[in-house]
């Protein structure tokens, strides 16, 4: 290795030309997959070709691990237990410039490229919104240049696969590995052991030691994150678990030979599967020991990484731990035990640092989501840790009273310790202690963190507290997942979007071109086509001919109230087969639900047993000569999004103001020309700011007027009994229609709404229909449509990822791109 901290470290230098990318693909199919190219099964050439790709961003990566270990730059370390990545084989041909030589080389090589496009397994690495905006940031960062390494778990069965048994939701184990993971690198001999259990001493001098009772192996995967066109390659570390002992020659030998591979077994269960269900005590133990694993390998990983003799009161210099929610915060204490315990720092001076070190990202309103750990369970499992906590915490409420005396109530509510109804360490509390900054992710969320989930602590620390709008990033979510209108933008403004997005304010004069309203149109009908190939070739589903594409796609949870949808579509279809609605006064409209439920959550599998039916009885009433259906494709995922996205006309935001935090999803719709339905929430409301009010369509409470309707005292039956649409709808499905005439399979639902209703589901439906009317008029004015949908792609360039990471940057991390 060269000693310059600008030459680039030596290694094969591959050309990016046709002839170049084919031979490098030969090679690999030959020496990697053993096979010659007549032989090659689909599976052996798209391995082939995942290796090539990632053979040429090797070059790269290498060069920059390279200048990074020479020059020793500020990194952000992205903690986040999820990372829903999406296919990597047309993102990395992307940001490598490698799409042209590779089309060239299959061509040349008689091999179907859609084929392999096809044949491709996403990762099954996340779940919903979180972990895709941590796949964004991460995109970003290296497309801004930024040193940066994310951190998570090589889940080996990620979330679950879905699918749906009379309509009802049933977990698989989503088996991505099984055709081999060739964007992946094992990295066994960066292994880091993480420990458990045990107890803690103290010695002479009053200092404690951990002596831990059982020991996991962290070993290292790693994921090239290229940047687009900078020739940056970042990585994102993936841990998996492997017992340190794991196999037990003796014992086997014995005839035991369950119990001689049970280490291995224990210990690898911390790696199976994303958000184990944790309504029992050994998922909720699971879930904590995931938690604590990935983050104890991530901080001794990145340690490993300084420079011998490194002076660790810098380290504030080195590194700043972007804790992606509550998941990750265990990695404050375990911090604080490497510095203090391990590293010999003094506790003020260990201390200093770690709050120089962490920033924290809430990303709820809801006070059931703020994670929480019983001091019984923490101390079992971690018991130096809960030590920690409890002397942070005695740290700071001693903080708390030399400012504002002894208030008894304000100590217990600002307590990390809670009391009540079980001693238990609340881990955003902890975060907010710990963390140099804490930020929420849209402006009114991050308002309404400060004013409500979090006031105390806003009023104790107000420097702290900043907002960062989350944002998506323009390679996939249009560049990719939207060709057409990509190609039509492009030609129109030039390509300088992709990494500024904010230029797409360029297009907005030519919403009044008839001729680029057109070609908009045009464009928007060829993503439906293609979205009808899609469905009929995954699940056999056809959306409409001359439908408007309705999309509600998000996590199953009652507070993004996909039942709000559903009473939409029963009073349509109830208005129409009870004949006070003729049926040419219908609009023409296919409503897709996408959407995963927590394998725990009962009432969310209802949920999503009622859209079924009701799609069932709906898809196959005749008297509806099919201008309206529901479509619900299972298991959606990020490769079904870039072709239903695209292809959406409305876009369904309708969670009750102030229950949504940010939301990405939004952002994706109205970049590629959806228009959006929705509540002043989240980034909504940043949304219909930026494209006007006659652009959206905006209805319901806001966050004042529901609080206030909470404080009066809310009684959904109250609007069932004065609405006659909205009680026509109930009683329907009350009613057996769309569960086969029994009464009590809906019983559970339609007692909630009418009963307990917490997201005021019924409280917005009248607001929610007269919007729907809006909708229908407006759509029944093609042109005025497009020239609304162009204009939401126009002026949504303020929700790039890039913009995210660079308010990150200014306002948290201070973390400046390097050359």
């Amino acid at each position: 290795m060269t000693t310059s901290a600008t030459a680039p470290v030596p290694a094969l230098e591959l050309p990016a030309t046709v002839e170049g990318f084919r031979a490098q693909f030969l090679r690999n199919l030959s020496f990697s997959g053993g096979v010659t190219l007549d032989e090659a099964s689909v599976n052996d050439r798209y391995l082939a070709l995942a290796r090539t790709v990632r053979d040429f961003l090797m070059v790269h990566w290498l060069h920059d691990q390279h200048r990074q270990a020479e020059e020793q730059p500020k990194t952000v370390c992205y903690l986040s237990a999820e990372y829903l990545l999406g296919d990597q084989l047309d993102n990395d041909l992307l940001a490598g410039g490698l799409t042209e030589a590779a089309e060239g080389a299959m061509a040349a090589c008689g091999i179907d490229l859609d084929e392999l496009r096809r044949h491709e397994i996403e990762p099954g690495l996340g779940n919903g919104g979180l972990g895709r905006l941590a796949a964004c940031f991460i995109d970003s960062l290296a497309t801004l240049g930024v040193p940066s390494i994310g951190y998570g778990i090589r889940y080996e069965y990620g979330i679950f696969r879905q699918t749906f048994e009379d309509g009802q939701q049933v977990e698989q184990p989503d088996a991505w590995l099984t055709l081999g993971a060739p964007w992946e690198q094992p990295r066994p001999e960066a292994a880091q052991t993480v420990s458990f259990g045990g107890r803690t001493e103290t010695d002479a001098a009053g200092a404690s030691r951990w002596i831990p009772g059982w020991n996991v192996s962290a070993v290292p995967y790693d994921y090239l994150v290229p940047g687009f066109g900078n020739d940056r390659v970042n990585t994102l570390r993936l841990w998996r678990a492997k017992a340190t002992d794991a196999f037990d020659l003796r014992i086997f030998n014995s005839g035991d030979y369950e119990q001689a591979v049970r280490a291995q077994t224990f210990a690898e269960n911390i790696s199976k599967v994303l958000y184990p269900e944790d309504s029992t005590p050994q998922g909720k133990e699971l879930r904590l020991q995931q938690q604590y694993f990935f983050v104890a390998a991530s901080i001794r990983d990145f340690l490993a990484r300084l420079p011998e003799g490194f002076d660790l009161a810098r380290l504030p210099e080195r590194v700043i731990f972007q804790l992606n929610d509550t998941h990750p915060v265990i990695a404050v204490p375990e911090l604080m035990r490497v510095l203090v315990d391990e590293r010999g720092l003094e506790w003020d001076a260990a201390w200093a640092v770690a709050q120089q070190c962490f920033a924290y990202t809430c990303h709820t309103l809801l006070p059931e989501a703020l994670e929480v750990w019983p001091v019984e369970l923490l101390g079992r499992l971690l018991p130096r840790h809960l030590e920690i906590v409890y002397r942070i915490n005695e740290e700071f409420l001693d903080a708390v009273r030399a400012r504002f005396g002894d208030d008894e109530m304000r100590i217990r509510d600002m307590s990390i310790i809670a009391e009540f109804p079980v001693r238990a360490v609340r881990m955003a509390y902890l975060a907010t202690v710990a963390g140099a900054k804490v930020n929420g992710v849209a402006e009114l969320h991050s308002q309404l963190l400060r004013d409500k989930v979090l006031p105390a602590f806003a009023e104790f620390f107000p420097q702290k507290f900043t907002n960062v709008t989350n944002g998506v990033t323009p390679r996939r979510f249009l560049r990719l997942a939207n060709p057409g209108l990509s190609g039509l933008i492009t030609e129109a403004i030039g390509d300088g979007w992709i990494t500024d997005l904010e230029r797409l304010r360029a297009l907005e004069p030519l919403a009044e071109d008839a001729g680029f309203r057109a070609s908009f149109a045009a464009v928007k009908a060829a993503n439906k086509a293609r979205l009808n190939d899609v469905l009929q070739a995954r699940d056999g589903m056809r959306v409409g001919d001359g439908h408007l594409i309705d999309v509600m796609v998000k996590r199953l949870h009652e507070y993004k109230r996909q039942l709000l949808k559903v009473l939409h579509v029963v009073s349509e279809y109830e208005g129409v087969v009870s004949g006070r609605v003729p049926l040419d006064a219908l609009q023409p409209r296919t409503v897709l639900f996408g959407a995963k439920a927590a394998p725990g959550y009962a009432m969310a599998k209802r949920i999503i047993h009622l859209i079924n039916a009701v799609g069932s009885v709906v898809n196959a009433d005749p008297r509806l000569e099919g201008r309206l259906q529901v479509l619900f494709p299972p298991n959606y995922n990020v490769t079904l999004a870039e072709s239903v996205i695209p292809a959406a006309d409305l876009s369904e935001q309708i969670s009750l103001a102030g229950k949504e935090a940010s939301g990405t999803g939004n952002m994706k719709f109205a970049l590629n020309g959806a228009l959006t339905i929705g509540t002043d929430d989240g980034a909504n409301v940043e949304i219909r700011e930026l494209v006007g009010d006659e652009n959206f369509f905006l209805f319901g409470m806001t966050e004042p007027e529901a609080e206030q309707l909470g404080r009066d005292g809310y009684h959904p039956a109250e609007f069932y009994q004065a609405d006659a649409g909205l009680r026509r709808a109930i009683d329907l499905i009350a009613s057996g229609a769309f569960s086969g005439g029994d009464r009590s399979v809906f019983e559970p639902i339609v007692s909630n709404l009418l009963y307990d209703d917490r997201f005021m589901v019924l409280a917005d439906y009248a607001s929610y229909m007269a919007a729907q009317e809006r909708v229908d008029a407006a759509y029944a004015d093609p042109d005025g449509w497009t020239r609304s949908a162009i204009l939401n792609v126009a002026r949504c360039g303020f929700f790039s990822s890039d913009r995210s990471i660079r308010d990150y940057i200014e306002r948290i991390w201070h973390t400046p791109p390097t050359a």
